[in-house]
């Protein structure tokens, strides 16, 4: 109440100082105003008085004087005039003039003798003089006054100033209801608001994450706070499955339970990662800069391990705003809401990009590695390109890692087979794994690659190498044996040259089971498929989804072709079921991926127009980045998600969406060609290379009865439940801390 009290006196103090000034100057302005006023009308009335008196002065015609200030005493508030002769005496004065007025020769000869303007009080009067020379003959001059009443002009101000002190009246009772009125508002009320949804959820009865509190000004607190409640209440889950686990003799692996083994582990030390993509993009929207997650399961994947061990993330930046915000060694904690860990950004030029990025790594060694029928395309240049950005990249981790023991190093993926190498030719005692997130071929197609022992001869320098299945391990155990003198393992599955051995082994990479609970409470509102379709512009009563990269080896053409062979099977579902594909676009730059998406494009104008109809489309394609918690949306209103790719790593897609699947209802029709396929067993299994099985894939996916369905998405979020990504980080993170490093600089 006090600091309500200061605060309406601080503002009527300001409002009545301001008021009064502003008052003040308009009085002087109105004061200044009507004067001048008073002397335009008393100047003209002397310019006729002049025209006028000429004669009468000249003819001593006194009576003719008199009859002409008679007639120009009518004028408004004039109280009349006199004329004057040289020596002072009274020549003639209008009849409405008090005698007594007229009669002050003293002071109106004193006015005259100044030439200038007076005024003097007379009874209750105020009275201004206004001099006026009357020239006749040749050189003779008389005197003129005009007499007018001015006491209007102090009444005229009177209003000016009550109407000024009723409004400020006014003014302060109306400050003092809205002040209070808003003080109620905006800050009593949600304060108290604030303290009960804090003291239920301290006591555990506030299941909700966002505070409530109303407008802007608690808008950091609200964020603050919302973050703290996540923080609780994770905490308050991970304390409860820790105390269930506890109980049920199980062991699942959770943030909490990674950070702790880390920091035994590695005692204390940071981790390493080493990625192309970044986790965080700042970009400029007009004169604001924004952080966004690009799409990809790498970032998906590796995000909640450095949140959860923490360390430094050393990857490319790639946004147009990233170096705005970085420190002078560019780097920046990340994330943004809740910075957790280092994000080192590495600028490269358009050159390099080209060369290393979109040249040699994505036309030439990812379509060697996915068998999708798209020759590879392998230039020098490119390939001298990619040597330098690893040379770059590797200068970077080094500069990173100075002066810590035994770092530990995680390099992601086909951007970096060199790297490994270098790291080690300078630093012996790191600790390097290899995770190679795409499949390996077969050794007669990795054949196909020029440089397929240097590639080969950098990944052997990493201490550790994981795949997504032991299939691909087969491979590069068998491209080694093709390419290299080396002895392999079979055994241990192990590679020694040098003296330095390489452990290979497959780790199946898989999501954080929780994170689409929270990306869905982050949601104004519960995902809702009416609503969705609302927003889409359409109506329908099946919907299937599929959630890609647009990429020519995620099997998108084969799959809007089922979806056209569904449709006319079963021309039942014409009108009722839609196909939502969200694509994100990805490497425009190279020439492939243009043509490929020309051809999808055509491919879902073509189906569209074959099947259309009012309010309803067959596909709706949405070509556009999405965030996680968007994507969640859809995840969750789908009767079938549709994971078709030609050749994949794992396809963590599949395992979102079965995570995102909290009413067990959904089912996945998933590629056999996608590593995911290992791990989900319970999905319906199809060949993307046939249109016919996808089409009874999607038919079964949606009159599969709820029992076994129910069933099936049990045993498949049972799966990711326990071996979710904090498992395989830290299977690959004991994997890597537990090698004997002496054996690998053969002491």
């Amino acid at each position: 109440m006090k600091i309500t009290l200061r605060l309406i006196l601080s503002l009527i103090v300001v409002v009545v100082a301001v008021a009064l000034l502003s008052a003040w100057y308009q009085v002087r302005q109105e004061k200044i105003k009507l004067y001048d006023e008073v002397k335009a009308q008393s100047a003209l009335v002397a310019e006729t008085l002049k025209e006028g008196a000429r004669h009468s002065l000249e003819a001593a015609d006194l009576p003719g004087l008199q009859k002409l200030a008679d007639r120009l005493q009518n004028q408004r508030h004039l109280e009349g005039l006199a004329v004057y002769a040289e020596d002072g005496s009274l020549l003639a004065a209008s009849s409405a003039i008090a005698p007594e007025l007229a009669g002050r020769e003293k002071q109106i000869a004193a006015l005259l003798a100044a030439g200038r303007e007076g005024e003097f009080l007379f009874a209750s009067r105020r009275i201004f003089l206004y001099p006026a020379e009357l020239p006749f003959g040749s050189s003779q001059k008389a005197r003129a006054v005009l007499l007018t009443n001015v006491s209007h002009i102090d009444y005229e101000l009177f209003r000016i100033w009550k109407r000024t002190l009723l409004r400020l009246l006014a003014q302060m009772i109306l400050i003092s209801l809205v002040t209070l009125l808003i003080v109620r508002w905006s800050l009593v009320d949600p304060i108290a608001q604030m303290a009960d949804w804090m003291k239920k959820l301290r006591i555990g009865e506030e299941h909700g994450q966002t505070p409530p509190l109303r407008g802007d000004i608690f808008a950091p607190i609200a964020k603050e706070a919302t973050t703290l409640a996540k923080n609780l209440q994770a905490a308050r889950n991970a304390a409860q499955k820790e105390a269930r686990l506890r109980q049920e003799g199980e062991s699942l692996w959770t943030p909490e339970r990674l950070k702790e083994l880390i920091k035994i582990k590695m005692e204390g030390r940071p981790l390493f990662v080493v990625s192309n993509r970044e986790p965080y993009m700042h970009l400029r929207e007009g004169k604001e800069i924004k952080a966004i997650v690009p799409a990809g399961g790498l970032v998906t994947a590796l995000d909640p391990i450095l949140r959860a061990a923490g360390g430094t993330w050393i990857a490319h930046g790639s946004g147009d705003a990233d170096f705005e915000v970085t420190d002078e060694h560019n780097r920046i904690k990340v994330p943004p809401e809740e910075p957790a860990y280092t994000l080192r950004r590495i600028a490269l030029t358009k050159e390099e990009e080209d060369g290393y990025y979109y040249g040699f790594s994505n036309e030439g060694i990812w379509p060697l590695c996915h068998i999708a029928h798209i020759r590879p395309i392998f230039r020098k240049e490119d390939w001298e390109r990619y040597y330098a950005v690893n040379k770059k990249f590797c200068d970077t981790v080094l500069e990173e890692i100075e002066g810590v023991k035994e770092p530990a190093i995680l390099i992601q993926d086909y951007h970096f087979t060199l790297l490994p190498a270098m790291i080690k030719a300078t630093r012996p005692d790191a600790r390097v794994a290899v995770f190679w997130h795409i499949p390996w071929p077969n050794p007669e197609t990795f054949g196909i690659c020029p440089w397929q022992k240097e590639l080969v001869m950098g990944l052997l320098g990493a201490d550790l190498i994981g795949f997504q299945t032991q299939f691909y391990c087969n491979n590069f155990l068998d491209t080694v044996d093709r390419t290299i003198e080396s002895r392999i393992d079979w055994e241990h599955f192990s590679v020694q040259k040098e003296g330095h051995i390489t452990l290979v082994k497959p780790f199946p990479i898989s999501v954080d089971f929780t994170q689409p609970d929270r990306e869905a409470r982050q949601l104004p509102e519960k995902p809702d498929q009416a609503s969705v379709l609302k927003d889409l512009g359409i109506k329908a009563e099946k919907i299937a989804v599929g959630v890609d990269r647009i990429d020519y080896t995620k099997g998108m053409l084969e799959r809007v072709k089922a979806v056209e062979r569904f449709l006319e099977k079963y021309p039942d579902y014409v009108k009722k079921f839609t196909f939502i594909q969200i694509g994100a676009p990805s490497r425009t730059h190279i020439p492939q991926y243009h043509r490929f998406l020309a051809e999808l494009h055509a491919e879902v104008d073509r189906i569209n127009w074959r099947f259309k109809a009012k309010d309803w489309k067959a596909i709706v394609f949405l070509e556009k980045h999405h965030a996680h918690k968007e994507i969640t949306k859809y995840y969750k209103i789908a009767d079938t998600c549709l994971v078709t790719s030609l050749h994949d790593g794992m396809n963590l897609v599949a395992k979102e969406f079965v995570a995102a699947s909290d009413d067990h209802r959904g089912v996945l029709v998933l590629s056999r060609f996608a590593g995911a396929s290992r791990d989900l067993k319970d999905a319906l299994i199809v060949n993307p290379y046939d249109i016919e099985q996808m089409a009874d894939a999607i038919y079964y996916s949606l009159v599969m009865p709820k029992a076994e369905v129910e069933e099936r998405m049990t045993r498949m979020r049972q799966e990711i439940h326990e071996n979710n990504i904090y498992k395989w980080a830290a299977n690959l993170t004991e994997e890597l801390m537990k090698l004997r490093m002496d054996s690998f600089t053969g002491v």
